[in-house]
């Protein structure tokens, strides 16, 4: 971040200030809103997931574990998975192993909506997109990665086959539990309920980043592809990093610097939209970890009455 700013001169810097000034925080409000009403959906969606194993939550306590999620991975990244099944295991009573499998299941239904995403990016503007990414992608890297991650893989599936031990018997129980969890989306019953709550997940979430960017006057009148296109490189950045932090603004900002959009106007943008999100997420999160307890202490006495 110290890096990437900087190379700005005083006067960019004077731009970028600016443009937070001028800012219609209206429209950032509404983002965030359409933002965390994707949460409610995507609590709501784990019950079908849920019920072909014999459990169902409460949705309050599922939108409040997605919550939870959310904020750990703003810290730690992807300790979110992990986070929202240990929640649902203390008040929910759902085993640890059965529930990460359906958080793994369901982070493969999302990962192909994103490919989705990405493919029609590619299919309007192959040529600056690929450009724009052979130059930040270490393809190298990226491939020595995979090499060494299926030489693990290799090495721990044997070790798994042919260990007697303690620890390998440990580790097939719980891949036994977790392949419950993950076949549960084969198993659910509402599969077009599922589908219909998937494809609202993600309408909120290119809605929501439309909405965002009629905030500064100088994003209002990207067109559909450009917003797409620049969409999909802020969730890659979301995903692969501690929610973006740092790194989102800057893949904006580079992104709509392709598309004729002033780097300090980029900034801006991409800096608007990753803080309103991130408190947003923080708020929410905190306030879902205080009212877990007092929540299901309430229910629990209630039952007991």
């Amino acid at each position: 971040m110290w890096y990437v700013y900087s190379k700005f001169t005083p006067e960019q810097l004077d731009e970028v200030i600016t443009h937070f000034k001028n800012a219609n925080y209206a429209y950032v409000a509404l983002s965030v809103f359409l933002s965390l009403s994707s949460h409610f959906f995507r609590a709501y969606r784990w019950k079908f997931m849920l019920e072909p194993l014999g459990y169902r939550p409460k949705v309050a306590n599922n939108f409040m574990a997605v919550s939870v999620a959310y904020l750990m991975n703003v810290f730690i990244p992807k300790s979110g998975e992990v986070s929202r099944a240990l929640v649902m295991t203390k008040y929910e009573k759902i085993p640890f192993d059965k529930g990460f499998g359906t958080i793994i299941s369901e982070r493969v239904v999302d990962l192909i909506f994103l490919l989705l995403f990405t493919l029609t990016a590619l299919f309007l503007q192959f040529d600056i997109l690929y450009d724009y990414l052979a130059n930040i992608v270490p393809v190298k890297k990226i491939g020595y990665i995979l090499g060494a991650l299926t030489l693990l893989g290799i090495v721990f599936l044997l070790f798994l086959k042919f260990g007697k031990n303690p620890l390998s018997l440990k580790i097939k129980r719980l891949i036994s539990g977790l392949q419950d969890g993950v076949l549960s989306i084969v198993k659910m019953k509402k599969k077009g309920p599922f589908l219909l709550h998937t494809l609202v997940i993600w309408s909120l979430y290119i809605t929501s980043f439309y909405t965002a960017t009629q905030a500064l006057d100088a994003t209002q009148s990207i067109g559909v592809g450009t917003i797409i296109i620049t969409f999909v490189v802020g969730s890659f950045a979301f995903a692969f990093t501690n929610s973006g932090f740092g790194t989102y603004p800057v893949a904006i900002a580079g992104i709509l610097l392709v598309f004729g959009i002033a780097e300090t106007t980029g900034t801006a943008f991409g800096w608007i939209v990753w803080t309103s999100h991130i408190v947003s997420i923080i708020t929410v999160g905190a306030i879902a970890m205080l009212v877990l307890p007092v929540y299901n202490r309430k229910i629990a006495a209630s039952l007991n009455n």
